[in-house]
């Protein structure tokens, strides 16, 4: 008798980096609300691949292990990139964990060796050694999670790792819809082109730091960390809808001088994703 079997469903590239990304902001938020804080808007508590009968700290290894591989295939993919980062950042990971570092991050990365300081530093790419004491309570967080993992602690719209910033879409307060929504309409994308409207996203917390006078001229840029310093979209009236639609209507207005091909991709692009968020948990 035949026996008809389906193929293995092959995950591309970008599937498995999604993936593993998931799975550490799940671990990791899991970690966060244990130590009072807020991990990303998106995770689902549980859904990490693995035994379900595992210790956190177990999670915590398995997780980061997973998606320190897949990374290692870009992120890492560097000749410079020690062979023993994966295992050496682990441990520190789990130390952290255990020592209550997501509690007091500035204590915890304080008692650290200058070795283990070293570490943290290769796995977050940063250029420069780390001082302590220079880093405010989100960058010396970020520092104890896996780079996919890291959290928009005082919702400013940025990113902070140890001195440096980021712009990430979505990020740990992007709402779960909207973050579907962006899955299914960036699926396949080339990495390129996602991280190009992902910048395009976030252009609203750049554009509103930036002073104009009564004439239109420049004044100054506000830089984060001011006390002036403005995030739109954390507002509770922002819409993403809203967003899709702007950049449609722009899209339009401008059809005449945009290459057709572009034009006909980027319309494609804020239509699917306004459509995904018409109709979410789809």
């Amino acid at each position: 008798m035949e026996i008809a079997t389906q193929p293995a469903k092959v995950q591309s590239l970008s599937q498995m980096r999604s993936a593993a990304d998931k799975n550490v902001q799940n671990v990791f938020s899991e970690v966060l609300r244990g130590a009072g804080r807020s991990g990303f808007a998106s995770a689902v508590e549980g859904a990490e691949k693995g035994d379900v009968s595992q210790s956190l700290e177990e999670r915590i290894q398995e997780t980061w292990g997973d998606w320190f591989q897949t990374a290692q295939l870009g992120r890492y993919a560097s000749p410079q990139t020690p062979t023993n980062l994966g295992e050496s950042f682990g441990h520190i990971l789990g130390k952290a964990y255990e020592q209550g570092g997501y509690v007091a991050p500035h204590t915890f990365l304080s008692s650290l060796s200058g070795t283990e300081l070293t570490t943290v530093q290769r796995a977050h790419l940063l250029a420069d050694p780390i001082q302590v004491d220079s880093l405010s309570e989100e960058g010396a967080l970020n520092l104890l999670l896996p780079p996919a993992a890291q959290v928009d602690l005082n919702r400013d719209g940025l990113t902070q790792s140890g001195t440096a910033y980021s712009l990430k879409f979505p990020d740990s307060t992007t709402p779960p819809a909207v973050v579907q929504a962006w899955e299914q309409a960036t699926d396949g994308m080339p990495e390129g082109e996602r991280m190009t409207y992902e910048l395009k996203m976030k252009l609203p917390v750049l554009l509103a730091n930036i002073e104009i006078d009564q004439q239109g001229r420049y004044v100054r840029t506000r830089e984060p960390g001011d006390p002036d310093f403005v995030n739109p979209m954390d507002s509770d009236s922002y819409s993403f809808d809203s967003v899709a639609q702007s950049w449609m209507d722009h899209l339009t207005y401008l059809q005449n001088q945009i290459d057709p091909a572009q034009y006909a991709k980027d319309m494609e692009f804020w239509t699917a994703f306004q459509g995904a968020l018409r109709r979410p948990n789809t």
